[in-house]
């Protein structure tokens, strides 16, 4: 009896951390994709490729959308997707830190069914399956219940401070800061953070597995304007993302211009 889907991308994320493992703090070559998309890395490469024979020959039917491989039309009339980024925060990655992941997600007619993140470097395994709530290293997880904004604790960058982004002025919150979006969103599915948050055009594979997780965890995840977030897109992006207990989002969304 073939594996099911949450099982199967279990496996083929702890297999991408062995891959990332071998290279990670032995400058791995790596350069800069161009157009504001950041870097890559020989170790992206290789557990892109990995991943994409070992999905595809366990799943024929499935298509992929993955931040290092070309678009496939294909997906666009596909039922289930694979959606995959390799290494979410090669920056980090790249330089020694530990906060880097394997993300990995199955959307189903543009919901997200199954997902599984995995920090290798911190042996840290976050997975989700619809409707059946959210796991660490096989621990139900639950999201906090902080709905006071005033200095609530929320993953964001610097440049989320920026006024220009905001009604009048930025929330009153304190911010924090990882790298990596899937990791972040799975830190607020954990409820060690009150939420995060990222007003900007974000790719689908930063945040996909992060999503199901958080919801699964008692999250709401809502994009900048408001709407349920909705995966394989043409675009692959959808326009940044908030995520927290529903009514903390909610009074985020208030802030934003």
């Amino acid at each position: 009896m073939p594996e099911n889907d949450l099982n199967l991308l279990r496996n083929a994320a702890i297999g991408a951390g062995k891959i990332a493992m071998r290279f990670y703090q032995k400058n791995p070559i790596s350069w800069d994709k161009g157009d504001g998309q950041g870097p890559v890395s020989e170790a992206d490469l290789e557990i892109d490729k990995m991943l994409f024979d070992y999905l595809s020959n366990a799943r024929p039917n499935y298509s992929f959308l993955s931040e290092e491989a070309e678009n496939s039309t294909d997906r666009y009339t596909t039922k289930n997707v694979f959606i995959i980024d390799p290494i979410d925060g090669t920056k980090s990655f790249l330089n020694g830190h530990e906060n880097f992941a394997t993300s990995i997600a199955v959307a189903r007619n543009g919901v997200i069914h199954t997902a599984v993140v995995y920090l290798p470097a911190k042996d840290l395994l976050y997975d989700a399956q619809k409707d059946e709530g959210s796991r660490l290293n096989g621990v139900q997880i639950h999201t906090g219940n902080n709905t006071n904004i005033n200095g609530a604790r929320i993953l964001a960058s610097e440049s989320q401070s920026n006024p220009k982004l905001w009604k009048d002025t930025p929330p009153p919150i304190e911010r924090h800061f990882r790298s990596s979006l899937a990791y972040r969103l799975c830190l607020v599915a954990e409820g060690r953070f009150d939420g995060m948050m990222t007003l900007r055009p974000t790719w689908e594979w930063d945040v996909a597995a992060g999503n199901l997780i958080c919801t699964e965890a008692g999250c709401e995840v809502r994009t900048q304007e408001g709407d349920c977030p909705i995966y394989n897109s043409e675009a692959s992006k959808m326009n940044g993302m908030i995520a927290g207990n529903s009514i903390l989002v909610n009074k985020l969304l208030g802030y934003i211009k």
